[in-house]
């Protein structure tokens, strides 16, 4: 049986516990099925990438790669003595966020993203003005 190809772009990859891999809607909270999410997106604005946003994952680490443009990838701080720190990533660099660090990003340019997660738990909060 072949199966067909899909878009990467427009869908996500769902790997399961079990070792099954399909492809699937992409999503921004986890479905409790335990799955590990890879996803990749082509931006154009930081509207986007959800810059006026932080957004933690408490269940597993991120892995956020920039396949072409680039991106600053920002780190909330974790107290008083900690203001943060930016990562700023060109075409072929990734980095990854420990689970449950704060983090948001903004364009450096129009760029092709690609993330690799579980989803489950994501918390979404908005970015103090």
């Amino acid at each position: 049986m072949t199966t067909p190809p899909f878009d990467l772009f427009a869908s996500a990859l769902r790997f399961h516990p079990d070792g099954g891999v399909h492809a699937a809607e992409r999503r921004m909270t986890g479905d409790g099925s335990d799955a590990w999410q890879l996803a990749a997106f082509r931006v154009e604005t930081d509207a986007d990438v959800h810059a006026d946003h932080w957004e933690m994952h408490p269940e597993a680490d991120e892995a956020v790669c920039c396949l072409r443009g680039g991106v600053r990838l920002h780190f909330r701080g974790t107290g008083d003595d900690d203001a943060g720190e930016t990562v700023r990533l060109r075409a072929g660099e990734g980095v990854v966020v420990p689970r449950g660090r704060w983090h948001r990003m903004e364009l450096d340019e129009p760029s092709e993203l690609m993330s690799v997660t579980r989803r489950d738990g994501t918390r979404l909060e908005e970015r103090a003005s």
